[in-house]
């Protein structure tokens, strides 16, 4: 396996502001912000599996949120 793997994609208008905003909040570039993107979203998808298809989320304050993805 290479250390790296060139692809391209074609992002909708929400993707591009969200990782416009995240590169901005993060100073990450685009390039680290989809790497780390792809992983978080591969570690989403594994708890998913385990918990039943929702994730509770924790607040600092204690309070949980229960969310669904589709």
């Amino acid at each position: 396996m290479s250390g790296l793997t060139k692809v391209t994609v074609n992002l909708n208008p929400r993707a591009v502001d969200a990782l416009d905003g995240a590169c901005t909040r993060t100073r990450d570039t685009k390039t680290d912000a989809i790497n780390r993107a792809l992983v978080v979203y591969n570690l989403v998808l594994g708890l998913l599996e385990r918990g039943g298809g929702s994730l509770t989320l924790r607040n600092p304050d204690g309070s949980t949120e229960r969310v669904h993805l589709l």
